[in-house]
């Protein structure tokens, strides 16, 4: 996986495990001023997705894949929950308070859902490629390591029964 494509992931993963314990902190919306560390979380995470597209679209043109005519496809898929799951973000972003049953409200929006399942399976498939022999002696220069969950590096996705 391109680097820019691991981190823009790793970026939004991050900011649905804070969201998942922050929802469980019961803070009622009149908590202004507690709310900053969501702020910035949702923050990046909405930078992230505004560029995941063009993240996704670099690895695929990088030659990760040989054959991109599927991974193009999926691409329209990628870019509108991608557009849906920034919206919804926005939308929270724009409340003067955040309330834990505000992010509980957007941990359950389908729109995310389809987005996080849209990740895993990016990592899944672009992981079990790097990491397959054939394309190792293809592309010496990549490393296994940019491969977020490879035996090499601990796999800190969320787990998918957390949906």
């Amino acid at each position: 996986m391109s680097n820019q494509l691991s981190e823009s992931c790793s970026v939004i993963e991050e900011c649905y495990e804070f969201m998942l314990a922050f929802a469980g902190q019961g803070l009622p919306a009149e908590a202004r001023g507690r709310d900053g560390l969501i702020r910035d979380f949702l923050s990046r995470a909405a930078r992230a997705l505004a560029g995941l597209e063009n993240d996704y679209a670099s690895a695929v043109q990088a030659g990760v894949v040989s054959a991109p005519e599927p991974y193009a496809a999926f691409q329209a898929v990628l870019a509108r929950d991608a557009r849906d799951s920034l919206v919804a973000i926005e939308l929270v972003l724009a409340q003067p308070a955040i309330s834990s049953q505000l992010i509980d409200n957007l941990n359950a929006s389908i729109h995310l859902r389809a987005l996080l399942t849209d990740l895993f399976l990016i990592d899944e498939i672009l992981k079990g490629r790097i990491q397959n022999p054939e394309f190792r002696i293809q592309n010496p220069d990549v490393r296994i390591e940019e491969a977020p969950g490879s035996p090499e590096v601990p796999n800190q996705r969320v787990p998918h029964s957390e949906f």
